[in-house]
C-alpha cells in the first residue's frame, strides 16, 4: 500500500508540474500574440498605466477612446467570461451585446482562432488590475446609434476563421495569417470607404492616418514594396530602417518598437513572403525614380541654409547620410510625398527614443522653427530629393502641427 501511495504522489506531482508548464506556455503564447496585434498601442495613453485605454481616435464622425483591457472586474475585462471576450473579437459584440465601431480591427481578429484570442485573454488576466472608467466617446448623430452596427457587420464582416490556402507554402500561409489576422495590417495600410470599410479591392494600397501617410506596402515596385528584396523587408519589420528604401516613423515606428521586433525572425520573414505576393495597387506616394541633384547652395535661399545648419552634417548634400545609412534620404517616399505628410510629422516631432543608438536619433525642429521655415525647409528637400518638385505651404504646416505627431 505504501509502495501504491507513494506511485500516486509522484503521479499527482507529474501531472501539476506538466500543468504549471502548459500554463507558462500558454501564457508566453498570449504575450507572443498580445504582441503581435499590438493591443498595448491602442490601449495605452502616453505616460499612462498600459493597457487601461483612454487613447483617442479621431474619426470624420467624431472622437472614439479605447477601453481599459485590464483584468480589473469594475473597469477592464475581468469579469468578462471566455465566450464574450472571443464574440467581442471575432464579431464586435462584446457585454450585454454591446456593438464596436471598426477602429477596433474586430474585422480582422475575426480570422483568429478561438484558442488564440483565449491566449490573449489569459495573458491580459495575468497583469495587474488598473481601475480607469471608460472616457466617453463623442460622436455625431446618427454614428452614434450603435445598433446600426448589425447593418454594417452584415455588410462588411467576414466572420470566418482563416483557412490555410493548400497552393501556398505554408511559410506564406503563415505570413497571411499575420498581416491579415493578429497584425491587421490592412486597417491602416489600406484606403476605407464612405462607410469607414476597409476597401477590399484596394488592400494594402496606403491610407492617410491622423495625418501620418501609411504607405502603399503591396507588391507593387514603384508604389509599394514589390522592389524591396524578401530579406530587406524582413529585416525592416525588425530594425524599422532599411537604407535607400525606407525608415519606419510615426505610428509605424511605434509598431516595430512594440510589436514586430518581438516577433520570430521566421515570422517577420514569413511576412515578407506574403506582401511581396500580393495583389500589387499602383496607387499611393511613389518612390523617387529620376533624381538629379542639384549643386548645393541651389534652391530656395531659406530652405538652403537651414538645410546646411541643421540637416547637412547628418544627411549630406548628396542624402547618402553621413552617421550611417539609416541618415540617408534617397530614394525614401518620405521625400517623394507632395503633401510633405511624414516629412512635416518627423521634423515636427522627431525620431528615435532615448534608447536607441544616436546614429539613429533625429531631434525635433517644432518648437526651433516656425511654419515659414519649416515650409522651405521641407520644400527644399523635396525639390533636391524626390522627383515630385512639391512645394510645401505655410497653412500646411501649421494644419500638421494640430494633428497628432505619435
Amino acid at each position: 500500500m505504501k509502495l501504491i501511495s507513494n506511485l500516486l504522489l509522484l503521479a499527482s506531482a507529474a501531472l501539476l508540474v506538466q500543468a504549471a508548464y502548459a500554463q507558462d506556455d500558454s501564457l508566453a503564447k498570449g504575450e507572443y500574440l498580445t504582441r503581435a496585434a499590438n493591443c498595448v498601442a491602442c490601449h495605452t495613453v502616453s505616460g499612462g498605466e498600459p493597457f487601461a485605454g483612454g487613447v483617442e481616435f479621431k474619426l470624420p464622425f467624431g472622437s472614439l477612446f479605447s477601453p481599459n483591457i485590464t483584468p480589473d472586474t469594475k473597469t477592464g475585462i475581468g469579469a468578462w467570461t471566455d465566450d464574450e471576450f472571443v464574440s467581442a473579437m471575432q464579431t464586435g459584440v462584446g457585454r450585454d451585446g454591446k456593438h464596436y465601431y471598426p477602429a477596433f480591427p474586430y474585422t480582422a481578429y475575426s480570422k483568429m482562432s478561438r484558442d488564440d484570442i483565449l491566449a490573449i485573454k489569459g495573458y491580459l488576466a495575468s497583469l495587474e488590475p488598473v481601475e480607469q472608467a471608460q472616457r466617453e466617446n463623442h460622436i455625431s448623430f446618427p454614428f452614434n446609434q450603435r445598433w446600426g452596427m448589425v447593418f454594417w457587420n452584415l455588410l462588411f464582416l467576414d466572420d470566418e476563421r482563416f483557412q490555410a490556402d493548400s497552393q501556398h507554402s505554408e511559410e506564406w500561409n503563415r505570413g497571411k495569417y499575420l498581416v491579415e489576422g493578429p497584425g491587421h495590417c490592412g486597417e491602416c495600410h489600406s484606403p476605407r470607404n464612405l462607410f469607414q470599410a476597409v476597401s477590399s479591392d484596394r488592400s494594402l494600397a496606403g491610407n492617410l492616418l491622423q495625418g501620418w501617410n501609411a504607405y502603399n506596402i503591396s507588391s507593387d515596385p514603384v508604389h509599394g514594396i514589390g522592389a524591396w528584396p524578401t530579406d530587406v523587408l524582413a529585416g525592416y519589420l525588425k530594425d524599422g530602417a532599411a537604407p535607400g528604401l525606407g525608415l519606419s516613423s510615426g505610428p509605424m515606428a511605434e509598431v516595430v518598437e512594440n510589436s514586430l521586433r518581438h516577433l520570430t525572425d521566421a515570422d517577420r520573414q514569413a511576412i515578407a513572403v506574403f506582401l511581396k505576393d500580393s495583389a500589387p495597387r499602383t496607387e499611393g506616394v511613389p518612390r523617387p525614380q529620376q533624381v538629379t541633384l542639384a549643386e548645393p547652395g541651389s534652391g530656395n535661399a531659406l530652405g538652403n541654409k537651414l538645410f546646411a545648419d541643421a540637416c547637412a552634417s547628418c544627411h549630406r548634400w548628396d542624402g547618402t547620410g553621413s552617421q550611417s545609412q539609416t541618415a540617408m534620404l534617397l530614394g525614401l517616399k518620405t521625400v517623394n510625398d507632395p503633401a510633405a505628410s511624414n516629412l512635416l510629422g518627423i521634423l515636427l516631432s522627431g525620431h528615435g527614443s532615448a534608447d536607441m543608438p544616436v546614429d539613429r536619433l533625429m531631434p525635433s525642429f517644432g518648437t526651433i522653427y516656425n511654419d515659414q521655415e519649416l515650409a522651405a525647409l521641407s520644400s527644399f528637400m523635396l525639390q533636391r530629393f524626390g522627383d515630385s518638385g512639391a512645394q510645401v505651404s505655410v497653412p500646411a504646416v501649421a494644419k500638421r502641427r494640430t494633428e497628432s505627431l505619435h
